[in-house]
Formats: structure tokens, C-alpha cells, sequence
């Protein structure tokens, strides 16, 4: 990828996966949900958020964590 623009562009669907996700954790929070419902879509959001961040961090070049 040339510039920033193609990068963020790049990641967008991932960012769009991210807040749909973390949407769906916050209905489920407020509602009648069952606890074990609510956290699986806590972690679920959680790590779609993190994979965003690392996205993010290597388009920029920052240093980056190992992935494993």
C-alpha cells in the first residue's frame, strides 16, 4: 500500500466487523441476555478491537507485538 488513505481504507472492514460487535455487546448487555451470552460477545468484541489496534499499528510501522 502507497499511502495512508489505501491503508485505512484497508482496515475498514475490519473496523466496521469491531464496532458491530462491541454494538451487539452493548444491546446484549442492557437487555435480558443470559450472562454467558453477554461475555461471549464481550470477548468476541474485545478481540475483534485488538486485532483493529494491531491493524493499525503496523499500517503506521510502530513497533508491533509477536504474533502467536
Amino acid at each position: 500500500m502507497k499511502n495512508l488513505a489505501e491503508k485505512i481504507t484497508a482496515g475498514e472492514p475490519l473496523m466496521q466487523q469491531a464496532m458491530e460487535a462491541m454494538r451487539r455487546y452493548h444491546e446484549a448487555r442492557n437487555s435480558l441476555t443470559s450472562a454467558e451470552e453477554v461475555e461471549r460477545l464481550r470477548l468476541e468484541a474485545e478481540s475483534l478491537m485488538e486485532a483493529v489496534h494491531e491493524y493499525q499499528r503496523r499500517a503506521l510501522g510502530a513497533p508491533t507485538h509477536p504474533l502467536h
